[in-house]
């Protein structure tokens, strides 16, 4: 069966699986720069895949971290593999590598050989490929020396130049208002990095690669401690243990996962100090491409202190109840492994956080428990802790994320249903406001005329399998702009979602996560709405004005450079409002070719 659509013509696969299995993302390992003991949450991924290493936050000058803990995500290791070998545009119709139902027009979408619907497993082992291309001239490849930068789909100038200080980390508005920072990109104006972030040398990190890992350590604290929470599973867990082997002061530690289909999906890293621990939950992996020409965010804390000799186990909480919650988050693991880790969270201050954990952790749930997890727990927080306003039905509602998942045949289904409504919650308010919903994914034409290239559409894992199910879904998508912080062309791995003002200078509410736009990551009502069940670990931050002392947050329209007078101004990641997808666009697809038109470094995409 097929359809006709703007989006050009699906072939309707005989599949109806509900849920999309998400594509595995890599790993994020903690650096410090005095580190005594690491430890490292992580997720599961089919087959860790060495990546060289990203960049670096720094911690600040005069702290040194003596432990770290990182929660690791399962992205895109074998989309990473995939880009490394892209295949140049030609004009005659020969193409490297197979492919299966090319549509003749350039207009349609079509499967590749390799799609296996039906297999979970299969679906893991058969994302976007682009086939192996020789060396000109039959010249092996040179091997890489320590000093140079990792391989990149397009060479040794895919990333640019920068002056010897591009990546030391500045803190221009370290003790701003919000301590919500975007990563610096290569290619930019020098003022659209400044306040930014990178990650090299002595900070942290998501990475599969447990060398590299250590060797991030300075020299002296390589042999600390480093606990690396995982969500890996038989072969793929082999494969990490015999990666730990050659360092024996790196343990692991399995992360349950009880639910089909669910991932280890959380980005997050405790880092440990002489003076005391910070946390840090992003969206970014340990793999390079994650941290030069990609858009990402991250929330940094301040430095926790120690609680005094004799400080009961209440003391240290925040106004928003964070320490509670991220103690009960770390409890959910079940994990004897992090019960130290738990105590020390414990000894320590954290009452100056202003922002509130928002997690899933895999299970079904009922009773009080239900709004302890996922998009209740959203909605619980956005219902105590905002307040209703005049006119609300105009205040839209964005979503922003890099990956999607099944939610049915009709929006009705999960979309338009509960999760509209946990998004449009605001206070106690009876009024059942129905806002525009506006949800950015980038297009095909963002891709190609990307940083990175069709590349970049390896870290945007929408597939053919679920879109050709959803059609009803595209009329609410938006193209990826994002002038005022100079990353249009950095296509975003960064999720986030919020309330805005009609006139788009104001922020009721905005959340930084590692939740896509999924029913595992964000979790589904059952049995007649008396329970919910979610598959993914997941963590984000919530920002309400009401824990900053406002009634809206002002949003900063020239985030960068960074400054002062820009405190107060929330630096939302794109622009507003929203620009519509044109009848031309569409989203992103990332098993199916695309070799009407080469990209920015004049390549094709060709999924085998």
């Amino acid at each position: 069966m097929s359809q006709d659509s703007l989006h050009g013509k699906w072939t309707v696969s005989s599949s109806d699986d509900d849920d999309e299995v998400l594509p595995p993302s890599g790993t994020a390992t903690p650096k410090s720069r005095r580190p005594a003991e690491s430890s490292h949450i992580s997720s599961g991924s089919p087959s860790p895949v060495p990546e060289p290493a990203p960049p670096e936050v720094k911690a600040e000058p005069d702290s040194a971290p003596v432990s770290a803990l990182t929660v690791r995500s399962e992205a895109r290791q074998l989309a990473a593999r995939n880009q490394r070998n892209p295949v140049k545009f030609q004009t005659s119709p020969s193409l490297s590598g197979k492919r299966k139902k090319e549509p003749s027009d350039g207009s349609g979408w079509a499967l590749s050989d390799s799609d296996d619907e039906d297999d979970a497993e299969g679906k893991r082992n058969s994302r976007s490929k682009l086939p192996n291309r020789a060396a000109p001239n039959g010249e092996a490849k040179k091997p890489r020396k320590e000093s140079e930068r990792p391989p990149s789909p397009h060479g040794r100038l895919y990333y640019t130049d920068e002056p010897d200080d591009f990546f030391e980390a500045s803190f221009p508005c370290l003790n701003d208002t919000y301590r919500f920072y975007l990563n610096k990109v290569t290619g930019l104006d020098r003022k659209f990095n400044s306040g930014a972030l990178h990650i090299r040398g002595e900070a942290f990190n998501y990475c599969f690669d447990i060398p590299w890992m250590v060797k991030q350590f300075p020299s002296e604290f390589r042999r600390c401690p480093v606990l690396i929470v995982h969500g890996d599973k038989r072969e793929a867990k082999a494969r990490l243990l015999q990666q730990g082997q050659p360092f024996p002061h790196v343990r692991f530690c399995q992360a349950k996962l009880d639910i089909a289909f669910g991932t280890h999906h959380t980005k997050m890293m405790l880092l440990w100090y002489e003076e005391g621990f910070r946390v840090i939950i992003l969206t970014s992996n340990l793999i390079r491409a994650d941290w030069y020409q990609k858009t990402q965010g991250m929330w940094m804390s301040p430095l926790f202190p120690r609680l005094p000799e004799g400080s009961s186990e209440s003391s240290g909480e925040s106004p928003t109840f964070f320490k509670r919650d991220l103690l009960e988050y770390l409890a959910s693991y079940r994990a004897p492994e992090l019960d130290e880790w738990i105590q020390r969270i414990k000894e320590h201050d954290l009452s100056e956080t202003r922002v509130y954990l928002v997690a899933s952790t895999p299970g079904r749930y009922v009773g009080a428990d239900m709004e302890r997890w996922g998009h209740l727990r959203l909605r619980k927080l956005l219902y105590d802790y905002t307040n209703p306003i005049p006119d609300e039905e105009q205040w839209p509602v964005i979503g922003q994320f890099s990956s999607i998942g099944s939610m049915g045949m009709d929006k009705t289904k999960w979309l338009a249903g509960e999760f509209q409504r946990t998004l449009t919650t605001l206070g106690k308010s009876s009024l059942r406001s129905d806002p525009p919903v506006h949800l950015l994914y980038p297009s095909v034409e963002d891709v190609r005329t990307s940083l990175e290239g069709y590349p970049a559409g390896g870290s945007l894992p929408y597939s053919i399998q679920t879109a050709q199910k959803q059609m009803w879904l595209h009329s609410y998508f938006n193209c990826w702009k994002a002038r005022r912080t100079g990353r249009t062309h950095a296509m975003p791995h960064i999720k986030t979602y919020m309330r805005v003002s009609p006139d788009s200078t104001q922020l009721l509410w905005f959340l930084v996560t590692s939740a896509n736009l999924s029913k595992a990551a964000w979790g589904a009502m059952e049995k007649n709405n008396t329970q919910i069940m979610v598959r993914s670990y997941e963590l984000g931050v919530l920002y309400v004005p009401s824990a900053f002392s406002m009634k809206t947050f002002p949003i900063d329209t020239n985030p960068f450079p960074a400054s002062s007078s820009s405190m107060l101004g929330f630096p939302v990641p794109f622009d507003l409002p929203p620009t519509s997808y044109s009848p031309t666009d569409q989203p992103w697809i990332w098993n199916i070719p695309y070799s009407q038109e080469p990209d920015t470094h004049g390549n094709i995409w060709v999924p085998s």
